[in-house]
């Protein structure tokens, strides 16, 4: 079989890529088109550094060809993402920190910095240096989790400034506003004020060498945010939903606003916590008390990875207050679950350092939102 190089280019014209009224082909996003026999290789160059829009342009060629030229063609699709200049400005970096995810949930109560604690010892156990900045600046619960809520950072000298040493739990490095409040004392502060011991906390620490660090964010999408993502640049976020229709509806915007063109950093993908209720005497019985499937069918519909689900079980919940993250449990079902879960997001952000530029952060500008400065 032998396949026609303009059959191909027909059915590319085909395809729409999101964000660009014209075809591909008369957009000019497919550069070139190589057949050796049954063999096709569609190079394209794509403006726009999403990673879902993205993988759907290289699931709609494939399938393309396969539907309309032939379904034995071996199909390979060679994407190169070329943003034109942005007036944004480069986030002023961490040395030694290699990748920075935020979490973050659309709504409170989903278990957000449940995730994130349990995240974080999975990723150590499997052998990476991890760090949980906690800036839930409200409700600071990091602490709790990895029970050391009576520890005070100290302040150490590092090339002759004075800085943070981090508390370490499971062989992960926490910082967290928790650290400098008394447990029954309220955060009384305004935006600014917040911002501000953030960023004391993210450039004021030792944080060493890191492969990863989390930031626990608040809820919601608010001002917190805002100053992260103008501080650092991340490189990718996971937002935490539960199945219920008022959860996924405040997830949605979570996920809104971190594509939104002047904030662009990638969503790793999304997890479904609470997705359903096992009884620990009837280990195979779900009860889905929630909803079924919401997280992973608006994760569809927002064309973005589903890195997993996370099932009520009663040892989480313990684990949690206890101070010991329930995915330390050895050859348990919550080990699993949030080993699986880890694993996928850490092949997003792999295949997002390979085929994306590093993240930008933003400079807010004005009262009614964010647009980027040229530095």
């Amino acid at each position: 079989m032998k396949l026609d190089r303009k059959e191909i280019l027909k059915a590319l014209e085909t395809i729409t890529i999101a964000g660009e009224g014209k075809n591909m082909v008369e957009s000019g996003a497919v550069v070139k088109v190589l057949t050796f026999g049954d063999e096709v290789v569609v190079e394209l160059v794509l403006h726009t550094p999403a990673m879902h829009i993205k993988k759907r342009a290289e699931d709609d060629i494939r399938k393309t060809i396969h539907d309309l030229v032939s379904p034995e063609a071996k199909v390979k699709v060679n994407i190169k993402v070329e943003t034109p200049e942005k007036n944004e400005i480069k986030g002023k970096s961490i040395p030694g920190i290699k990748n920075i995810i935020a979490v973050a949930s659309g709504k409170g109560g989903v278990g957000k910095s449940t995730v994130t604690a349990n995240l974080a010892v999975t990723l150590a156990k499997m052998g990476f240096a991890v760090g949980v900045l906690d800036a839930d600046i409200y409700g600071p619960s990091m602490p709790i989790m990895f029970d050391v809520e009576s520890e005070k950072p100290i302040s150490i000298t590092v090339d002759g400034r004075s800085k943070m040493k981090p508390i370490e739990s499971y062989e992960v490095k926490i910082l967290s506003i928790g650290f400098f409040t008394a447990p029954s004392q309220a955060v009384i502060w305004r935006g600014p004020m917040a911002s501000k011991a953030l960023n004391q906390m993210i450039f004021d620490a030792d944080w060493g060498e890191l492969d990863f660090m989390l930031i626990d964010l608040p809820p919601g999408t608010g001002d917190i945010h805002l100053s992260i993502m103008q501080s650092l640049p991340i490189t990718g976020a996971v937002v935490v939903s539960t199945p219920q229709a008022v959860a996924l509806a405040d997830a949605k915007k979570g996920v809104s606003m971190f594509l939104s063109e002047s904030i662009n950093v990638p969503v790793l993908g999304i997890v479904e916590n609470m997705a359903y209720f096992t009884p620990e005497e009837l280990p195979n019985n779900k009860y889905y008390i929630f909803g079924n499937g919401g997280a992973r069918n608006l994760a569809e519909d927002l064309q973005v990875p589903f890195l997993g689900e996370v099932p009520i079980v009663q040892s989480i919940r313990e684990a949690g207050d206890f101070g010991r993250p329930a995915a330390m449990q050895t050859a348990s079902v919550i080990e699993k679950v949030f080993e699986e879960i880890t694993r996928n997001i850490v092949q997003e952000v792999v295949s997002r350092n390979e085929s994306l530029p590093p993240t930008e952060a933003i400079k807010i500008t004005t009262m009614a939102g964010c647009s980027a400065v040229k530095k």
